[in-house]
């Protein structure tokens, strides 16, 4: 599956176009931006020009129903993080199971010294 791309205006700074390309790329919009910066200081008149037509062409980020945090969501989850999920799951449910299995001996002479 494709990921488009969309400027971010509720994240960006000048048109989103810099979020926009870090949300694309998932990489940090701070290093986009000075990269863009970089860029358009190298080739002056090229680089902002790329830049405005970004802005102009881009289309706006699209609002779900469910908030900007299911947009941001990997639509896939590896294996190996389901695995490591399920380990950890498993883990626990154990110690709920230890703790509740195991008799406590200060708990019941206590309830033992209430009889």
């Amino acid at each position: 599956m494709k990921k488009s791309f969309y400027l971010d205006k509720a994240n960006g700074k000048v048109f989103g176009v810099c979020a926009g390309l870090a949300n694309h790329m998932n990489w940090d919009p701070t290093f986009v931006r000075i990269g863009v910066v970089l860029l358009t200081l190298a080739t002056f008149p090229w680089g902002l020009a790329a830049y405005g037509i970004a802005a102009m062409i881009g289309k706006s980020r699209p609002v779900s129903g469910y908030g900007d945090e299911a947009l941001d969501r990997p639509l896939r989850t590896s294996t190996y993080e389901l695995n490591r999920s399920m380990r950890d799951i498993d883990r626990r449910m154990a110690e709920v199971e230890t703790y509740v299995t195991a008799q406590n001996t200060p708990l019941a002479r206590e309830i033992e010294s209430l009889r």
